[in-house]
């Protein structure tokens, strides 16, 4: 039997090259999708973006905002998904604290200041301390700038107003992988503990030695991790 397609969703102001590692480990012997997260302001049109091109049945494994909008295609698409992983991911609204943040920083990215933003407001959270770290957080500003101020102008928003999706995942009843780095500070082990007890049958995996980018940051690992959910 063929193995089903393999979409990998990445996080905020990122694009494939966050999936280096797992695109060089899976895509011998899988078809994968990559999509970018832009095109819309919501979730909820990110998540329909993506199942337009989408094929028919696939894998879906999604990091960080990846992940958010992977809880939004199992809302609206559930059949289509034959296996689901959430990585370092949230399924809950957006805090109070950090909505207030958000229209600060776009106003600063839209002066001109989205390298500014991504240096010292973001990019000093994603991390756990690795002889790898400054060659990450390199990739990271560049992939960030590619993608430019829209991007994380429409991200922003789309975060700010996501809804929350914990119900959602009550309902899932496809194999289910939930994993994140031990020293995760934007998505704390204690979110992941949460999402593997309102999905039925999921495996909780944490990657010790990472912080949000165990896909970078420990790459081994997180393969067979993604190797084992991928023939459950």
């Amino acid at each position: 039997m063929n193995s089903p397609s393999l979409m990998l969703l990445p996080g905020m102001m990122c694009d494939a090259r966050v999936y280096t590692p797992q695109i060089a480990a899976f895509g011998g012997n899988r078809t994968l999708h990559l999509p970018v997260l832009r095109g819309a302001d919501t979730t909820e049109g990110l998540a329909r973006r993506i199942l337009v091109n989408a094929p028919e049945m696939f894998a879906l494994a999604g990091l960080s905002m990846g992940g958010i909008i992977a809880m939004e295609i199992m809302a609206q698409a559930p059949e289509r998904v034959e296996r689901l992983a959430l990585l370092d991911t949230n399924p809950c609204d957006e805090s109070p604290e950090l909505r207030a943040r958000r229209f600060p920083q776009i106003e600063r990215v839209r002066k001109g200041g989205l390298e500014e933003v991504m240096s010292y407001e973001m990019k000093p959270n994603y991390l756990a301390d690795g002889p790898d770290m400054r060659m990450i957080l390199d990739l990271c500003m560049r992939m960030a700038l590619d993608l430019g101020p829209e991007t994380f102008i429409s991200q922003s928003l789309a975060l700010r107003n996501r809804p929350d999706r914990r119900q959602v995942l009550h309902g899932i009843r496809v194999p289910t992988l939930i994993m994140c780095g031990r020293e995760d500070r934007l998505c704390p082990v204690s979110r992941h503990e949460l999402m593997r007890d309102l999905v039925p049958g999921s495996r909780l995996e944490i990657i010790e030695g990472a912080g949000h980018l165990p896909v970078l940051e420990q790459p081994q690992r997180t393969n067979e991790v993604i190797s084992g959910w991928l023939n459950w």
